[in-house]
């Protein structure tokens, strides 16, 4: 959906911004906007923050969960659905988080966004946001280059890598400029497979399997998260080696994956809540980076595709899986 027919859906419930405190009530009512479905290994990571901080669901908060099953399109209906259940706040995690700026226009949102916010247009600046909305930054952009490094490094005969990547979330024309400029450094060349939803998942998985490529490079987001045992598979039966940016998608049965500790980051949103809750503006709360970025290599993945890592990566690596 266009943003101009999104900012108009939204203007349909004739809502007016609050904030936080603008509820006469004790129990905060937070809105969570998944791009995924139950289970979600990201909320129990935000329960848990919350936990932590001192936060019980149903005693001192409660929380209207809305998810979009993969399918983005669903965000500006899901978002219009917790606007008018009166929330305090959004939570949005990863692909969710392309409809900040318009939640933002009635209350202050909290996002995990694994791209730049800043180059999306989500906030003015990681120290000084500005608006209505701040969180956790997963630095994919950042990482984009590192990881055609380590699969030059693991795999240096490399010179074709299948990209997959979801054109429908936020920063992914940011990440695949910047995956491309590092390819073009290595000598590679890219050729990009864009799943948007399940269906067509299916179809560009097919594409990528009759693909002439040497390595595959998969973008993380919901949908290539929930499908991630069968990038991994595929990978493993052409014996081409492959790199995420997650290390579920390794212990799925991926070569190596370099990235944030997603759970971490995610448990670090509750301290934004938290802070906001309080009366703290959202404007005012400098976008965080991860504090650790985790390289994850699968050696039984590499045994079976016959790839033999180099001692001092394996010797690099936070976790080796045997």
């Amino acid at each position: 959906m266009k943003r101009r027919a999104f900012v108009a859906l939204l203007g349909s419930a004739a809502l007016m911004p609050r904030g936080v405190g603008a509820q006469a009530r004790n129990a905060i009512r937070i809105g969570y906007l998944s791009p995924s479905a139950p289970p979600d290994e990201a909320l129990t990571s935000f329960s848990r923050g919350m936990r932590e901080l001192g936060y019980e669901e149903g005693r001192n908060y409660e929380l209207v969960a809305r998810y979009a099953a993969r399918d983005y399109g669903r965000f500006p209906a899901l978002v219009q659905e917790l606007l008018e259940a009166r929330v305090d706040l959004v939570v949005t995690m990863g692909a969710a988080t392309r409809a900040a700026p318009f939640a933002a226009q009635s209350v202050p949102v909290v996002f995990a966004f694994s791209g730049d916010p800043v180059d999306a247009g989500i906030v003015a600046s990681f120290s000084h946001p500005g608006g209505n909305a701040t969180g956790v930054s997963m630095l994919q952009l950042d990482l984009a280059s590192k990881r055609v490094e380590l699969l030059r490094e693991i795999a240096p005969a490399v010179g074709r890598v299948a990209v997959f990547a979801n054109p429908d979330h936020a920063g992914v024309g940011s990440e695949l400029r910047v995956t491309r400029e590092a390819a073009k450094n290595f000598g590679m060349e890219l050729d990009v497979f864009e799943p948007s939803n399940d269906p067509s998942f299916a179809s560009n998985l097919e594409a990528l399997d009759q693909s002439p490529t040497d390595a595959v490079l998969t973008f993380p987001d919901a949908l290539t998260f929930f499908h991630r045992g069968k990038i991994a598979a595929l990978a493993v039966r052409r014996r081409l080696p492959s790199i995420f940016g997650w290390s579920a998608y390794t212990r799925a049965g991926g070569l190596l994956s370099y990235g944030p500790v997603q759970a971490d980051a995610v448990v670090r949103l509750a301290y934004f809540v938290d802070r906001i809750a309080k009366g703290a503006k959202p404007g005012e709360l400098p976008v965080e980076r991860p504090t650790k970025v985790e390289l994850v290599i699968n050696l039984k993945t590499a045994n079976t595709i016959g790839l033999a890592v180099p001692p001092n990566l394996v010797s690099r690596a936070d976790e080796v899986i045997e």
